[in-house]
């Protein structure tokens, strides 16, 4: 029989995989010095303190869905639409995944990952929904970021373009308008300066 401390510590290694686990769109668009999937999930995380400015929104619960929405990744891996799994298959694996995770962790704490993930896979929450804003924000910004330390505008423009008008909260579009326009400024910046 193995211990509750065992199984926490498996937890702890499952969870570790994260930090190692670079973000695939941007390994196969060869960015150097990927950033991981726990990287993304922490940046999400601060950006979710920001949540406390909307008081339609639980902020501890928007905190929570950030750690976790990416999660059964630590086992399931960072797929892509460039691996070919089906929506309904990735969506499968990810479900087996949170419910070992749920099972390692114990009741009270297991159940609650396991909620919180569904309930970001199933956007039916007003936090759910803005989670999903930053996610997809953390992505753009990432990539404008790879696009100035590359000193190459435009060379992530998918990223922008599959998120094109999916923005639901009216602070995160602002973010993405403010993103928007400091993109462009470096753009004819570099211009100016070729």
């Amino acid at each position: 029989m193995t211990s509750k401390v065992t199984q926490i510590f498996e937890f702890m290694k499952l969870i570790g995989q994260l930090k190692r686990t670079q973000r695939t769109g941007w390994v196969l668009r060869g960015v150097p010095r990927p950033e991981s999937v726990a990287d993304h999930m922490y940046r999400m995380a601060a950006l979710a303190f920001l949540a406390k400015t909307d008081a339609s929104l639980c902020h501890d619960k928007c905190i929570k869905l950030c750690l976790v929405h990416d999660m059964a990744e630590c086992i399931v891996g960072d797929l892509t639409p460039a691996d070919d799994v089906p929506k309904e298959e990735k969506h499968e694996r990810e479900k087996n995944a949170m419910m070992h995770i749920r099972d390692l962790v114990g009741m009270e704490t297991g159940e609650e990952l396991f909620t919180l993930w569904q309930e970001y896979e199933n956007q039916e929450t007003s936090e759910a929904k803005y989670v999903k804003d930053l996610d997809k924000f953390d992505m753009i910004l990432q990539a404008h970021e790879y696009e100035e330390m590359e000193n190459c505008p435009g060379k992530l423009q998918e990223f922008f373009d599959s998120t094109q008008g999916k923005f639901q909260h009216p602070t995160v579009q602002g973010w993405v308008q403010e993103l928007e326009n400091q993109r462009c400024s470096t753009a004819e910046n570099t211009e100016l300066d070729s």
